[in-house]
């Protein structure tokens, strides 16, 4: 089974914008982890603030294609994605990164493309290392 693909704002966002310093990454990173890409409404929310209302029509093409896909449920998961937001107040951690990090929980060989560091301090299940893929 391949590595799902989970992104981040940073990963659209350097994917998207040729400006960003580490476009040439995602890129590259793109081409390893190809679409779809599993993503949930903070993320994108996050996504088109950075971006700027007037450039994020790329990314709307990439919600319309199914490229970037809403795969996760905020009411659903709530208890464990706010346990998150508890856990990591002094990162502190934003509600995009603890929704990510219970998707990696409740999805198969996931691997998170971010440009966010922080995943690097994150632990799924409690103890296990947040997969991912970052410059």
């Amino acid at each position: 089974m391949a590595a799902s693909g989970i992104v981040d704002a940073g990963f659209i966002v350097a994917l998207l914008s040729r400006r960003d310093t580490h476009h040439r990454w995602a890129r590259n990173t793109a081409a390893r982890f190809p679409p779809p890409w599993r993503t949930c409404e903070s993320v994108v929310s996050e996504a088109v603030h950075l971006l700027g209302a007037g450039r994020a029509l790329p990314l709307h093409e990439l919600l319309r294609r199914r490229s970037l896909t809403i795969a996760f449920d905020l009411a659903r998961e709530l208890e464990p994605v706010l346990r998150l937001l508890e856990k990591y107040a002094d990162v502190p951690m934003s509600l995009a990164d603890a929704c990510l990090v219970r998707l990696t929980e409740v999805e198969g060989e996931p691997i998170v493309l971010t440009t966010d560091s922080d995943f690097k301090i994150y632990r799924r299940h409690s103890r296990q290392v947040v997969p991912c893929a970052m410059p």
